[in-house]
C-alpha cells in the first residue's frame, strides 16, 4: 500500500477532480498548475455562472457598481477544465467515481471545496421579500430591492448582516436589523469589544433591535416575539453559515458536528485520495490547540497551497495558518487575526468610542489575535507577531502611539 502511494504522489498522469468553483476550488486548480501539475484537472461547480469572488457581492455588486465579480483566472491558458450548471450529488470512493446530475465523474485525486450555504430562517421558505445574500443570483435580486428604497428588515447582526445593512443605507434604504442576542457580532467577539460596534447602527441611521427574536414573517412584514411588526418591503437574512455538505452522507467521508469536513494537518480527508479545503472543512491547528473551522476569504486562499503540494507530494508542511479577516462596516475597515477564545488578557489600544482603535487578546503575553478598527498597521505587525509567538509587553501594547512591533517583552 505505501508503495502504491509513493507512486500516486510522483505521477503526473492522474486526474485531480475539484468540487466548488468558489475561492478555494479555484485556487487549488490555480496552485496546482504553479506548483507544476501537468495532470487534468476538473473543476465543477454547481452555479451556471463563471467562477467569482463572494466579498465584493455585499458591496460593488450589491450596490451595481459592478456587473459581477468573476475571478481574473485564464482557465484555457491553465488547462483547467470547467463544468458549471453541474450539482454534484455523491460520492463513491470505492469506485473513486463522482455522482452528478451530468452523470458519473471519474477521478484520480478529489478536493472537496464546496463551501458553506447560509442558514434559512424556518418557516421563511416560499414568503416573498425574504432574501439571502451568498451567491451572484441572490446580489442580482437584491439590487433593484436597494434601488426601489424599501423599508429593508435584516435578520442577524453578524458580519454579513452589518455589511449588507451598510450598502443598505448608501442606497437610501430604511434599515432595520434585529439581533437575537444581546449584541451584535455575539457570536464572533466578547461582549465587551462588540458592544461599542452597536453604537455604528446608529450612526449610520440604522435601527439595531437586539433581544429580537422573530416570530414569523409575512410578505410586507416582520413580527417579533413580543408582538411588534415591523413593515418589510424586503427581509434579508444572515444569521450564519453551514459546511455545504450533505451530498457527502453515507461517502465514508468524516464529518464533525457542524457538517464539517474532518481534514488533518496536511488537508486530506478520512478516504485516501480525497482532500478538503476552504469553508466546508475544519482542521486541526498546533498553534491553538484545538480544530478551526473558519469561514472566511483568506483561509479559503491559503489552504490550496497546502493541498496542491500534498497532491504534488513534494512537500509535508502543515496547514496551520493564523486566521483572518476583513469586514466594511458602517464607513469603518474592521480587520482580526488570530485566534482569541483561549486569551488570558485582554488589552485595548485607544479608545473604542473613536474612530480608530485596536483590541490585542494575550495568553500567557503571547499575543494570540487581535482586532484592528481602522488600525491597518497594528494588523499587518501584529499578523506577524502572532505567527512568531512574540511574548508582549502589555503595558506598551496599551499606548497607541507606539508601534505594536515595538511592544515586544524585552
Amino acid at each position: 500500500m505505501g508503495e502504491q502511494t509513493a507512486q500516486e504522489g510522483t505521477s503526473q498522469g492522474r486526474h485531480v477532480v475539484v468540487v466548488g468553483a468558489g475561492m478555494a476550488g479555484v485556487q487549488t486548480a490555480v496552485a496546482l498548475r504553479e506548483q507544476g501539475f501537468t495532470g487534468a484537472v476538473t473543476v465543477i461547480g454547481a452555479e451556471p455562472h463563471q467562477p467569482y469572488d463572494r466579498p465584493p457581492l455585499s458591496k460593488a455588486v450589491l450596490l451595481g457598481k459592478a456587473e459581477d465579480s468573476a475571478f481574473d483566472v485564464d482557465f484555457d491558458s491553465l488547462g483547467v477544465e470547467l463544468r458549471l450548471g453541474c450539482e454534484v450529488l455523491g460520492l463513491r470512493p470505492a469506485e473513486r467515481e463522482l455522482d452528478t446530475e451530468q452523470g458519473p465523474v471519474p477521478y484520480d485525486v478529489l478536493v472537496l471545496a464546496t463551501g458553506a450555504e447560509p442558514v434559512t430562517l424556518p418557516g421563511t421558505e416560499g414568503v416573498p421579500g425574504v432574501h439571502l445574500l451568498r451567491t451572484l443570483d441572490d446580489a442580482e435580486r437584491l439590487r433593484p430591492v436597494l434601488a426601489r428604497q424599501h423599508e429593508i428588515v435584516v435578520v442577524g447582526a453578524g458580519w454579513i448582516g452589518a455589511e449588507f445593512a451598510t450598502a443598505a443605507r448608501q442606497a437610501g434604504c430604511a434599515v432595520t436589523v434585529v439581533e437575537a442576542a444581546d449584541r451584535p457580532l455575539a457570536g464572533a467577539l466578547p461582549a465587551e469589544v462588540a458592544a461599542p460596534m452597536a453604537a455604528w447602527y446608529a450612526d449610520a441611521g440604522a435601527e439595531l433591535r437586539t433581544h429580537a427574536r422573530v416570530e414569523r414573517v409575512e410578505p410586507g412584514a416582520v413580527f417579533l416575539a413580543d408582538g411588534t411588526r415591523l413593515p418589510a418591503g424586503a427581509v434579508v437574512v444572515g444569521i450564519g453559515a453551514r459546511p455545504a455538505t450533505a451530498w457527502l452522507a453515507g461517502s465514508g467521508v468524516e464529518l464533525g458536528p457542524h457538517g464539517d469536513v474532518l481534514a488533518d494537518a496536511r488537508l486530506r480527508t478520512s478516504v485516501p485520495g480525497v482532500y478538503a479545503v476552504g469553508d466546508c472543512a475544519s482542521f486541526p491547528s498546533a498553534r491553538y490547540g484545538e480544530r478551526l473551522m473558519v469561514h472566511h476569504w483568506d483561509n479559503a486562499l491559503q489552504g490550496p497551497r497546502t493541498v496542491a503540494a500534498d497532491i504534488l507530494g513534494e512537500t509535508s508542511a502543515v496547514y496551520d495558518p493564523v486566521p483572518y479577516f476583513w469586514s466594511e462596516q458602517f464607513g469603518r475597515f474592521v480587520q482580526y487575526a488570530g485566534h482569541h477564545p483561549a486569551a488570558d488578557r485582554l488589552v485595548w489600544r485607544g479608545d473604542p468610542g473613536g474612530p480608530a482603535w485596536t483590541v490585542c487578546w494575550l495568553c500567557e503575553d503571547r499575543l494570540v489575535a487581535l482586532l484592528a478598527v481602522g488600525r491597518p498597521r497594528d494588523l499587518a505587525q501584529g499578523r506577524r507577531l502572532i505567527e512568531a509567538g512574540s511574548r508582549m509587553d502589555p503595558a506598551a501594547l496599551a499606548d497607541p502611539g507606539k508601534p505594536l512591533k515595538d511592544a515586544k517583552a524585552a
